[in-house]
């Protein structure tokens, strides 16, 4: 594979490609957390929500800050809204099976 534009690709698309880690985006569009509160919204276990949030922090989907002990998970808009925007209107537009083209 090339460096450059199609490695980031590769890894900023693979990193989108888990269901749990969109879930874990689609839940912080409504507002910061913590895992506590991701966890139970998603009705998962905290360790399987700490090991996705991982990626989405390390590529800069989601932010964190600490709050005495607590860590606050928030959901980078500038970038993230961009993305869900783009992908609805794809959707929208060209995919007229309700997404069963992707599968």
């Amino acid at each position: 594979m090339k460096k450059g534009l199609s490695e980031t690709c590769y890894l900023f698309f693979s990193t989108l490609s888990n269901p749990t880690r969109l879930a874990i985006l689609e839940l912080l569009r409504e507002g910061p957390k913590n895992v506590t509160q991701i966890s139970k919204a998603l009705n998962q276990e905290q360790s399987m929500i700490s090991h996705n949030l991982r990626p989405l922090i390390r590529c800069g989907f989601v932010f964190v800050e600490r709050r005495w002990k607590e860590r606050i998970y928030s959901l980078n808009r500038e970038t993230m809204e961009q993305v869900f925007k783009i992908f609805d209107s794809h959707a929208q537009k060209y995919c007229k099976t309700r997404g069963k083209c992707l599968k």
